[in-house]
Parts: C-alpha cells; structure tokens; sequence
C-alpha cells in the first residue's frame, strides 16, 4: 500500500476465510487513494480501550510536487479520512513538517489545557522584580531576570571575562499566549519563556566586549 498510495479497509472475517481458501469472501471493502505513499497510520483513539474507529491518519511520506520547493526538503502531507461508514471520506488534508513518523488522535473533550504555567513549579524562579541582579560567587555568576511586556526588569548587567554564568528569567505576564524570548546571538541563545514559566541557561563569558540581549517572540507594540 505504501507503492500503491491507498489506504484500504478490511473485513478481518472475511479475510480469514479467504485465507483458510473461501474464493467467495471478500475482504477487501474499500480503497482510497492518498498523496502520496502511507508510511504511517492511526486511527482515533486507537491507543486507548476506547477505540472508535470513526477516523484514519495517514502519514504520508512524499508530497511529489504538491507544495512550492523550498529548499531540498518538501513538506509532506497527512489526510484525516472518515472511516465510520461503508466508504471512506477525506475529511481533511494539510501539510505536515517532513518525514512525519507518528501522531494521535484524542477527542477534544478530554484535552484539558492551561492557560498560563504555575510559578511555584520552577524552583528558580525569579518572582518579584525586586529579586533581579547579577549575585557572584567568585567565577560564578547567577543573572536573575523578570520580563513582563514590553520589557525586562534589567536593561543591562555586567559581567568579568571567564566568568560562568547561569541566566534565569522568569515571564510574568498572565497572558495566555503571551510568550517572550531570550537572545544573546553571538553566544548562541536564544529560548521562549511562555506566561509565568521559568527557563534558563548557563554559559562562558569568554568574550569581552557589549553585547546585545533581547526578546526574540513579539509580545507588545513596544517590544
């Protein structure tokens, strides 16, 4: 089926009569064709005792030419078909990241999401403004940081060549969606921190010099 680009639908006690020599019993049902070549596929709430068997996800492995090149990597395709009935129905069909190797498929009733992290699950985190600054302990040095639209709670810090620096930054905001970025490029960093979420990093300071720090995610008109 990966050759022939389909997905098919079986009947399983038809097909075990086949297989026992029944030149009467069908088990194939149905056949649909899919772009292009399956490689992986999944079927709603499969992964659970309480398997419907209402829909298909076919993770398709090649576009061949459906999609605009962008560089020597093409996006690939997955297609959400409508098994429930005698004939299977594409329902929907999109673009994936390539080479798309597994997937679920849950009711949206039983996905609970948050809308903002907790503080008090991130041991590190800077929770008041007033705790920001660079604390030294001989070569290592902890920078804590708050950041809140549209700015961070420090402007700038300073620092001694060699010295090991561990950058902790707290987002305040209470946003849903409302994620700022951490950059520091000619060290190579660059993370999100999404609403009262905690993240850091830790790096040399082997370079002397002024370097820019500054948030990568568009959060605020004046960010």
């Amino acid at each position: 089926l990966f050759v022939d680009s389909q997905i098919v639908k079986w009947n399983v006690e038809a097909a075990i009569k086949s297989f026992k020599g029944d030149k009467e019993a069908q088990a194939v049902v149905d056949r649909i064709d899919v772009h292009y070549q399956p490689g992986h596929g999944f079927t709603s709430m499969g992964e659970t005792k309480e398997s419907d068997g209402r829909y298909f996800n076919s993770d398709n492995k090649f576009s061949k030419d459906r999609f605009l090149p962008v560089g020597p990597l093409h996006c690939e395709t997955a297609q959400l078909i409508d098994i429930s009935g005698d004939k299977m129905k594409l329902v929907h069909d999109h673009s994936v990241l390539s080479e798309p190797h597994d997937s679920i498929i849950v009711r949206r009733d039983i996905i609970k999401t948050r809308q903002i992290y907790d503080m008090d699950e991130f041991p590190n985190a800077v929770k008041d403004p007033a705790e920001s600054g660079v604390f030294r302990n001989g070569k290592k040095v902890t920078v804590k940081l708050t950041s809140q639209a549209p700015a961070f709670s420090m402007r700038e810090f300073k620092l001694k060549k060699g010295d090991e620096v561990t950058l902790i930054l707290t987002n305040h905001d209470k946003v849903e969606d409302l994620t700022h970025g951490f950059a520091m490029p000619k060290y190579d960093i660059n993370f999100i921190v999404n609403p009262h979420e905690t993240k850091s990093v830790t790096f040399i300071a082997d370079k002397p010099g002024v370097y820019w720090c500054y948030c990568t995610h568009f959060c605020h008109a004046m960010h």
